[in-house]
């Protein structure tokens, strides 16, 4: 749809707007003009208006994810790299490994795969941890990301990671993945100059986002911080996830008080995962306005202490939701995570006696993740706001007896499967099973190419067992 022209969707079931006031809306209409929402209401069409029937539809704004590691889509489902089995700190020393392996093209096919898997579920902007930069591959791998989220339509938020503290001195990182602070920074002003849109309905974003304190250099984080609150970029990094017992016995203190000292914190600042992270650190995270994207896929895959959000949210802290990397969760499906998210704060609901509602959950994958990266034109369906949203085919035989709530439906039914319409600044970008005027079956075959050619024959451990 060009710019400038109107489009009325109308016939909904229910449109569950995630606005202020939590309207679930009945008998009404979304009118669009160019990527933004300009109206919600009945009776809202007009001469000259192209119309989009949504009938037997509940529409829902699009969701918002906050943490994902695209690159890892080539090495889902590899018993060598099992996540379960092994402590984090061990299973990243031993995934790096292949991780040094990848090229160019597998960044861009698998961030092809990643992206594909999260529109088809209803997700409509992405912000993507990119650390993985080894030498062999380039330094134009975010460029190649921006490519497939061009090509696929989606708004895409790069995060640039790096990682420079070597082994030697007590990191997990091969040689052939390390950079210097210096190759990293400048990579990153690079890439802002070309890529980052601070405007309204931006589709392409940068983050500074060094991997992890374990594995950094300290100037790399004081540096990271001072580039990005000169150019006026959002920070973000790993923290919580296993890492404050190296931490203090490194630096003689954790890790959320190691970023506080050095000023890596803040309203532009969010953290991924946080399972470590104490009550007394949740007033920190709060006071500071510093956000937290809860992954709950390698909580449950991991064995690790399932996030106490009831009293994170509690305590005034900043919450959103992210899929996490492919090899900590096999799956780009945020709604997946979201039902994951719940049935999680459900399992401990009696002991703490306090729960999360359904759509407490959807609001932190939708305004929740707005919030964290910087959108405020996102995570909501209101006038004034991005026509970003998707629809769910209530008319299906698999979900009669569970309609009495929209608000709640997907997270409380686990409604996980592909949604009937995925829709991004006011253009359909999936919708009757397909991505419009792209080759699915092509782009996959392209992408198990790439992985076969970067990971598969590059040792016997990575082969398919029947290929």
């Amino acid at each position: 749809m060009k710019t400038g022209k109107k489009l009325l969707i109308k016939n909904a079931g229910a449109i569950v707007t995630c606005d202020g006031q939590d309207r679930v809306l009945r008998g009404a209409q979304i009118l669009i003009e160019g990527q933004s929402i300009l109206g919600i209401g009945p009776n809202l069409g007009g001469e000259g208006i192209e119309s989009l029937d949504a009938r037997g539809a509940i529409i829902y704004p699009g969701l918002i994810n906050t943490h994902h590691h695209f690159f890892q889509t080539l090495v889902r489902n590899l018993q060598a790299v099992d996540f379960p089995s092994l402590s984090v700190m061990d299973w990243i020393g031993r995934i790096y490994e292949v991780f040094k392996l990848i090229d160019g093209e597998a960044i861009y096919s698998s961030s092809l795969v990643a992206m594909a898997d999260l529109l088809k579920h209803g997700c409509t902007t992405a912000f993507d941890h990119q650390y993985c930069f080894p030498r062999a591959a380039g330094r134009d791998l975010v460029d190649r990301q921006f490519q497939a989220a061009g090509l696929l339509g989606i708004r895409y938020h790069a995060g640039r990671g790096a990682n420079t503290l070597p082994k030697s001195e007590g990191s997990t990182i091969p040689e052939e993945m390390l950079e210097d602070t210096d190759e990293f920074l400048e990579d990153c002003g690079r890439l802002i100059d070309a890529y980052h849109d601070a405007g309204p309905f931006s589709m392409r974003q940068i983050v500074i986002a060094p991997c992890q304190p374990i594995n950094c250099r300290r100037e790399t984080f004081v540096e990271s911080l001072a580039l990005a609150r000169d150019k006026g970029v959002r920070l973000h990094t790993h923290l919580g996830e296993g890492e404050n017992q190296p931490m203090v016995e490194r630096w003689g203190k954790r890790s959320l008080a190691w970023c506080e000292d050095l000023g890596f914190v803040g309203s532009d600042v969010w953290f991924a995962h946080g399972w470590e992270l104490r009550p007394e650190e949740y007033r920190v995270m709060a006071a500071t306005g510093t956000g937290l994207a809860h992954c709950p896929a390698p909580a449950v895959l991991g064995g690790f202490p399932i996030l106490d959000i009831p009293a994170m949210l509690g305590a005034g802290m900043r919450l959103g939701l992210g899929c996490d990397g492919s090899a900590t969760n096999d799956s780009s499906n945020l709604l997946d995570s979201l039902r994951m998210a719940w049935t999680m704060q459900a399992w401990h609901a009696k002991a703490r006696a306090a729960c999360p509602s359904p759509y407490d959950m959807l609001k932190l994958a939708t305004r929740g993740g707005a919030d964290l990266l910087g959108r405020p034109d996102l995570g909501s369906l209101e006038p004034g706001k991005a026509a970003d949203l998707f629809m769910v085919d209530a008319g299906k035989l698999e979900l009669a007896g569970a309609l009495h709530d929209p608000a709640n439906l997907l997270a409380r039914a686990g409604v996980t499967g592909p949604a009937m319409l995925t829709m991004v600044g006011g253009r359909v970008v999936w919708a009757e099973g397909q991505f419009p005027g792209l080759d699915e079956e092509a782009l996959a075959a392209q992408a198990e190419l790439a992985c076969d050619r970067a990971i598969r024959s590059r040792s016997p451990e990575y082969r398919r067992p029947h290929g």
